[in-house]
């Protein structure tokens, strides 16, 4: 199972700032968050960027192996 770690708004949304998920897929990722988190979360989920082992995965092809580590980060503000 991957471990999703939420930060900022999308920690807001999920109430939480950890979870674990089993997904083959980071397409599969955004599925089944949609279905545990519902309509707003996924509302956040649009906006944020999500990186896998600390590389920027946009794509929903991208892969996941039950050991990765998933931040979820929505935008900043500030400099």
């Amino acid at each position: 199972m991957a471990t999703l770690r939420f930060f900022a708004g999308a920690a807001e949304a999920a109430q939480t700032d950890t979870t674990t998920l089993d997904a083959g897929t980071i397409g599969e990722l955004r599925a089944e968050l949609g279905e545990r988190y519902g309509t707003e979360f996924m509302r956040v989920l649009g906006l944020c960027s999500l990186l896998v082992n600390g590389a920027r995965a946009g794509d929903d092809a991208v892969a996941l192996a039950p050991t990765d580590a998933v931040d979820v980060l929505p935008p900043f503000a500030g400099g």
